[in-house]
C-alpha cells in the first residue's frame, strides 16, 4: 500500500514534515517488552520514510538509551530524509526504576551531546524538553537548550507537557518551534488553551498517544490480552472498571470508522489531524501493517457529522497516568 503524505510546515519558519509522523518509544521502551525486535523496527522506520512519515521522535530516556541508538542505526544511511526529533530531562536508572526531573543546564548540555553521539549524527533538528523541572526555572533550563540552537546541535527547540505560562516564560528568552503533549479522543486537555495558543502563535503541535495507548483502534477487550511487563497493564484507564466504561469511546470510534470502511485507529488519527493544520499526530508501533494504516490516515477527510459524533464522545475515565 502506497500513501502520498500531505506535509505540513512544523511551526513558524520549522522544517515541512508529513503530516502523521512516527513514535519510535514502543519499538525498546514500555510496551510488550518480550517483543522487542529490532531489525523489524529499522525496517518500519525506513518505510515510514518511504511513505512519507517524514518526523522520527525519540527520546535519552526510552530504554533508557537503546532508543536513540536504534533510531541512529535506522537513519546512518537516511538521515536527510528524516526530521529527528529527540527529548531531554527525565532520567531513569533503567527500565524499572521511577523517572525523575532533571532541568539542570549542565544535564541539558551533557546531554545533547549524548544524544547526538548515540544517534550517530552531526545535529538533530527538534530537540524537545521532555518535562519542565519544577526545580530550576525554565529560563535557565531553556536558556541552556538555546545553546544548543546557537552550537549547531539542534536547528530547532521544543518544549513537552507544558501550560501557556510556561510557554511564554520559555519564549521570552529563545523562540519555541513546537509542543509535544498528549491529544486523543480520550484525552482533550490541550484543546482548552495550549493547543489554541500554539496555532495562534506559530507553534507546532505534535500530539502523542493519538490512539489513546492502543485503546481507541479496539483491539484489546481487557488489559489482561496485554502483553507481560507492558506497562499499561498498570495505567488507571486500563483498569477493569475503567476500561469497562471507556469501551464507549472506542465503540464510536468504531461505528464512525465502519461508515468510512476503515480502520478505527484511521480515523481516532483523522480526528487528531482535524484540529488544525499546526497539529502533527506521532502514533507510535513497531508493526509494518499499523504504519501503513497509520500513514493512510493522513488522505482520510471527516464529515460534519462524524466530526459532531466524534466530538461528542465521553470523557474518558482514569487518570492519564
Amino acid at each position: 500500500m502506497e500513501t502520498t503524505m500531505r506535509t505540513t510546515v512544523l511551526g513558524a519558519g520549522g522544517p515541512r514534515v508529513g503530516a502523521i509522523g512516527l513514535g519510535c518509544m514502543g519499538m525498546t521502551h514500555g510496551y510488550d517488552p518480550a517483543g522487542r525486535d529490532d531489525a523489524t523496527s529499522v525496517s518500519v522506520i525506513h518505510r515510514a520514510l518511504d511513505l512519507g512519515v517524514t518526523l522520527i521522535d525519540t527520546a535519552d530516556v526510552y530504554g533508557p538509551f537503546t532508543n536513540e541508538e536504534l533510531v541512529g542505526r535506522a537513519l546512518r544511511d537516511r538521515r536527510d530524509d528524516a526530521v529527528l526529533a529527540t527529548k531531554v530531562g527525565l532520567v531513569t536508572s533503567d527500565n524499572k526504576a521511577g523517572r525523575s526531573m532533571n532541568g539542570r543546564p549542565e544535564h541539558v548540555r551533557a546531554g545533547i551531546d549524548a544524544s547526538l553521539r548515540r544517534l550517530g549524527v552531526d545535529h538533530v533538528d527538534l530537540y524537545q524538553l521532555h518535562r519542565v523541572d519544577p526545580e530550576v526555572p525554565i529560563e535557565e533550563t531553556w536558556g541552556a537548550m538555546a545553546e544548543a540552537v546557537a552550537a549547531g546541535k539542534a536547528r530547532a527547540i521544543g518544549l513537552s507537557e507544558v501550560d501557556v505560562t510556561l510557554i511564554k516564560r520559555a519564549e521570552a528568552v529563545h523562540p519555541v518551534l513546537s509542543v509535544q503533549s498528549e491529544l486523543s479522543l480520550w484525552t482533550k486537555d490541550a484543546l482548552a488553551e495550549v493547543l489554541p495558543y500554539c496555532a495562534t502563535n506559530g507553534i507546532g503541535f505534535l500530539a502523542y498517544s493519538p490512539l489513546g495507548r492502543g485503546f481507541l483502534t479496539g483491539r484489546f477487550a481487557s488489559a489482561e490480552e496485554l502483553p507481560e511487563g507492558d506497562w499499561r497493564r498498570q495505567n488507571p484507564r486500563f483498569q477493569a472498571d475503567a476500561f469497562a466504561q471507556n469501551q464507549a469511546i472506542a465503540a464510536r470510534v468504531a461505528q464512525v470508522a465502519e461508515r468510512h470502511g476503515v480502520a478505527s485507529a484511521q480515523v481516532a488519527l483523522a480526528w487528531v489531524l482535524a484540529q488544525g493544520s499546526n497539529v502533527v499526530p506521532i502514533p507510535g508501533t513497531k508493526t509494518p501493517r499499523y504504519l501503513e494504516s497509520n500513514a493512510a490516515a493522513a488522505g482520510i477527510s471527516l464529515t460534519e457529522q462524524d466530526r459532531a459524533e466524534l466530538d461528542a464522545v465521553p470523557q474518558a475515565v482514569g487518570a492519564r497516568y
